[in-house]
């Protein structure tokens, strides 16, 4: 059975900017020698295989640089696959128990090229102690933005996963504002506001990039038992005039819902109205529609209801099911264009 983790509060609603699934990547690291870098951001669990050894020994399913016999650290440079604002990160070090690290910090930089020796970083997490085998959760304080960041382990060691909760930030003004956005995107300022169930997968997931790449990436819920239908509500990441909607249930073949509907609102005051109820005013943005096996659907033109400017939406799936990937195409409005 797997060990079930409570999450801190900084991390409830949050996204891990340094999911792969956003495109983020260790690009550098001072020696990654007895485990690679690239393992430290993986978003699968850290195993322990009792008798697994390669060329170099021990094999670690996570980041783990040779012990060190000069003076100074190991660092390694992860770079962020959306721009954001950290809440708080999780320094994980299961399964490595005699060579952890005792101690670790992370600095954030934002720039448009790769960190260099002139790159001027900023303090996010100070100098903190590590635990052997643990979940090392810290609360971050900052306001500021960034996309790259500095991981530092003192002196030597190992260490699993490296989670970065925070909030994806947008900038509209980058991009043509008058073009047809993807409102509902994570990198874009999308965010899960809440849903009826999530048994299975990550429901954060089905707004990132890209298709799913098994039946994991995704949100999927239980089999439904009783009257009724699941469902999950989306905060836009900007208001805006819906266009187009997809719809993708890659991989999702014996477990895809058989139809989909999706609502829409506008809520100017998000905290004094309760968008997981139905005593928010939900207009249908779309009515039911049937849903294929392990396919992108696309729905626009007439399918689509003129309700002008939305800034939140509830997909309705019937009766349950696995959805891989969920996108809101539209305009901005003019106040965020």
């Amino acid at each position: 059975m797997t060990e079930e983790i409570t999450l801190p509060a900084f991390a409830i609603g949050a996204i891990n900017l340094a999911s792969p699934r956003l495109g983020s990547d260790v690009i550098y690291a001072t020696d990654d020698f007895f485990a690679d870098k690239s393992r430290l951001l993986k978003v699968e669990e850290p195993v322990f295989i009792a008798d697994k050894y390669d060329e170099h020994g021990k094999w670690m399913d996570g980041w783990e640089s040779k012990r060190r016999r000069i003076p100074g650290n190991d660092h390694c440079i992860v770079r962020l696959g959306a721009k954001g604002v950290i809440t708080g990160v999780d320094i994980n070090t299961s399964h490595f128990t005699g060579n952890h690290p005792p101690q670790g910090s992370i600095e954030g930089a934002l720039t448009d090229a790769e960190p260099d020796e002139n790159t001027a970083w900023s303090e996010i997490l100070p100098i903190s102690d590590l635990n052997a085998d643990s979940h090392n959760f810290f609360e971050t304080s900052t306001d500021a933005a960034y996309n790259y960041l500095r991981f530092n382990i003192f002196p030597d060691g190992g260490v699993a996963r490296l989670r970065v909760y925070g909030n994806p930030v947008c900038e509209w003004k980058r991009q043509d504002p008058n073009g047809l956005q993807e409102l509902s995107a994570v990198v874009n300022g999308g965010n899960i506001v809440g849903f009826n169930d999530a048994h299975y997968g990550d429901p954060w997931v089905i707004l990132a990039p890209g298709r799913g790449v098994n039946m994991g990436d995704g949100w999927e819920t239980r089999r439904r038992r009783d009257p009724g239908n699941d469902w999950i509500v989306v905060s836009l990441g900007a208001a805006g005039t819906v266009e187009r909607i997809e719809v993708d249930t890659a991989h999702f073949k014996g477990n895809y819902p058989d139809r989909c509907s999706v609502q829409a609102a506008l809520v100017e005051n998000p905290d004094d109205e309760d968008l997981l109820t139905d005593e928010c005013r939900w207009q249908n943005l779309m009515g039911e529609q049937k849903l294929e096996m392990d396919r992108i659907h696309n729905f626009e033109g007439d399918l689509i209801n003129k309700l002008g400017v939305v800034s939140h939406v509830r997909l309705n799936i019937f009766p349950d099911g696995g959805v891989s990937r969920f996108r809101i195409f539209g305009k901005l409005a003019k106040d965020d264009a």
